[in-house]
């Protein structure tokens, strides 16, 4: 029944997608352990870790896609969901430094040592524990989504005002979590983190280990979302998007389908979080800016709204562009490209790259339409 309900309605490009990503999580990490530096097939460790780094992107789009592209819920807050779950995998990374942090204390983080904290806060306690880790990274901010979610939605808070409200909590966590108080690094965040599951973090084979995950995991959430948008339970959400109130009328709960989406949505956020955190190497409070909640809107939009290949799609490409872009003598004109690159997909390719693209293929292989056959002449 599980494998019915994530292979239900795969159409071409979905399965293009998962084998392309078989074939990364695969290959390259091969290319990377077993090929010398010396070959033209061999892949650095930096690269793998930048590209998983786009990878992570690509699940976070995806998880925008779901509940935007097929739920229209404008949500310019999700890169709070990302933050949270790094945050929980970034406690959990600090709590295995122990005594080899600068100051040598076996239980507090360095950052604790210096502000001179007497104690473990008691929201770090069971962070020593992977799969403690592991919950709280769904745990955190699913329960966020929900409880927020379970206002907003049943309140009937819709549109544009809904999206304010997103971006408002984004910017309240973001005040949050500068606050050295707080317990969490304050503006330097944590970082400095030294082995993840007893594996070196800094490893050829641990990063290669991490690329390989981030692309399983990539392929669950894709697999999720798309179950989601291809059972009965999708046509609701997509009924609500077209037309929420003559699905209310039809005596849908609309709250409840929407609710249940953003909180799946804001879960495939945290994992995407967590998976960035050991391979970047750092969580701070920037990560909580509105303006990236905002640039994963663009990354979803250039791709293909409603689409979810095309979502992560946008998010590589975009992502790739941004990397050379700002890595040159252009990095100063970086917003300008990227601010003209969403109004050029708004006005000359509303469908997103995979959404023209498919609309030309379509209309390339549409049979020419025949010629209307001259009518008789009247009588006379």
């Amino acid at each position: 029944m599980i494998t019915r309900f994530l292979i239900q309605g795969m159409d071409k490009r979905g399965l293009v997608f998962l084998a392309v990503l078989v074939a990364l999580a695969v290959l390259v990490p091969l290319a990377n352990l077993l090929l010398p530096p010396g070959s033209i097939l061999h892949v650095p460790t930096s690269a793998m870790s930048l590209w998983g780094k786009y990878l992570c992107y690509a699940l976070l789009a995806i998880s925008l896609d779901l509940v935007w592209g097929y739920c229209g819920i404008l949500s310019l807050g999700h890169g709070a969901f990302f933050a949270l779950g790094g945050y929980a995998m970034g406690m959990y990374l600090m709590r295995q430094i122990g005594s080899r942090g600068t100051y040598g204390n076996p239980i507090l983080p360095d950052f604790m040592v210096f502000l001179n904290w007497s104690e473990l806060p008691w929201y770090w306690y069971g962070f020593s524990s992977f799969p403690f880790a592991v919950l709280m990274v769904l745990a955190v901010p699913g329960l966020l989504a929900f409880v927020f979610g379970w206002f907003a939605f049943r309140s009937r808070v819709t549109g544009v005002y809904l999206s304010i409200i997103t971006q408002a909590l984004t910017y309240a966590l973001l005040l949050a979590f500068f606050r050295n108080d707080m317990g969490f690094g304050g503006n330097n965040g944590l970082t400095d983190f030294k082995e993840i599951v007893g594996f070196n973090v800094q490893a050829q084979s641990t990063r290669a280990a991490l690329f390989s995950m981030t692309c399983v995991m990539l392929i669950a959430g894709f697999l999720i979302a798309r179950g989601i948008v291809s059972s009965k339970l999708g046509k609701v959400v997509i009924a609500i998007r077209d037309a929420e109130s003559r699905t209310r009328f039809l005596g849908y709960r609309v709250d409840r389908f929407k609710l249940f989406v953003f909180t799946v949505s804001a879960c495939m956020a945290g994992v995407a979080g967590a998976l960035y955190v050991p391979q970047v190497g750092i969580i701070n409070p920037s990560e909580f800016a509105p303006a990236n909640s905002i640039e994963t809107v663009i990354w979803v939009a250039v791709g293909g709204r409603g689409t979810l290949v095309g979502a992560a799609l946008g998010a590589v490409v975009v992502n790739y562009a941004k990397t050379v872009f700002t890595s040159g003598f252009m990095a100063p004109y970086w917003l300008f490209a990227l601010g003209a690159l969403f109004v050029f997909v708004t006005i000359f390719m509303p469908k997103g790259i995979l959404g023209t693209a498919q609309d030309w293929w379509a209309r390339r292989k549409a049979p020419p339409e025949a010629s209307p056959a001259a009518e008789p002449a009247p009588a006379e």
